[in-house]
């Protein structure tokens, strides 16, 4: 439980900045928007075209990994949609919703404890597992809040209105563009590397003391605590139980890459929810609050699956 702890603290640490500097004033009201618009602009594209740009695809292709952890992703997402949509929220909150149920924080946290577990045979399954989460399901859940937020009815306009805003968004422009590089058969420069590397590594950091930021203002939910408890739910229980199901019984992979699989879909959610939240000016305080009770949580549950699991321990 130690060394998850000291994983998982910078994440509160950096949570609480933002949260003492709000309610002492030292951050204005605007403060968490124009924070916001740095990350999702400048720093997470970068974070995100590096990490493609530097993919070896080679070693990436692992069906079965892949299968196992984006399949169970995904279902949780899609079952989390369903049920939103049902309670009557918008297609672009609900959208939010489901990625805050299937987003793992795969960078900030899934690194540093799988390479602290298994070394560094960790390295390709977790970027597998990262480029999945910023590629797939951001992706789709883009796509999604996209056709949300139109008011085009006409079909052929609609969509086309969906192909613009997602051509414009740094957060799908930046890894596509990023894949590209490899693909070609470049390598970026000395130069452009660092330049990536600085804004990218600001990305996390950023994003967390905005969480801080929003959780300090003084502002009612119009969801009640019983969704975030229920998101949180999906992402560590419904996420990595379905990641084993598929791992162990339907791929039968050998058993430390189906560990790492169960441990990365256990993590719990990233900022990437909130912070499409508060791109396209939804509610986010159902996706803030659900990024705050799964790190909370997974202090416990990240304990007790490394004792289930005696390879991991």
């Amino acid at each position: 439980m130690l060394s998850t702890l000291q994983i998982l603290l910078p994440i509160f640490a950096l949570i609480l900045a933002g949260f003492i500097m709000r309610r002492r004033g030292v951050a204005g009201p605007a403060a968490c928007s124009e924070l916001n618009r740095f990350v999702v602009w400048l720093a997470l594209p970068a974070l995100l075209f590096k990490l493609m740009a530097h993919a070896s695809w080679d070693q990436l292709y692992q069906p079965a990994f892949m299968a196992a952890f984006g399949l169970a992703s995904l279902a949780v997402f899609l079952v989390t949609l369903a049920w939103r949509l049902r309670a009557g929220r918008h297609l672009a909150d609900a959208s939010v919703d489901a990625i805050a149920a299937s987003y793992a924080n795969t960078a900030f946290i899934g690194f540093p404890l799988i390479l602290a577990l298994f070394g560094h045979e960790g390295v390709v399954p977790t970027t597998i597992a990262t480029l999945l989460v910023v590629m797939v399901m951001f992706s789709i859940t883009v796509a999604l809040i996209e056709v949300g937020v139109q008011t085009e009815r006409r079909p052929h306009k609609a969509g086309l209105k969906v192909l613009l805003g997602m051509a414009r968004n740094p957060l799908i422009v930046a890894p596509v563009a990023g894949a590209m590089v490899p693909l070609a058969g470049l390598q970026l420069p000395a130069g452009a590397d660092t330049f990536l590397n600085l804004l990218g590594a600001a990305a996390t950091p950023c994003a967390l003391v905005c969480l801080g930021l929003f959780l300090a203002e003084r502002q009612p939910a119009t969801q009640p605590p019983r969704a975030s408890l229920a998101l949180a739910a999906g992402k560590l229980v419904l996420q990595p139980a379905l990641t084993w199901w598929l791992a162990v019984r339907v791929f039968a992979m050998p058993a430390p890459l189906a560990q790492m699989a169960v441990l990365l879909a256990a993590l719990p959610t990233g900022t990437g929810p909130f912070m499409l939240a508060e791109f396209y000016r939804r509610e986010a305080f159902v996706s803030a609050r659900t990024i705050l009770l799964s790190t909370v949580g997974s202090l416990v549950s990240l304990t007790l699956l490394l004792h289930w699991m005696p390879h991991a321990a």
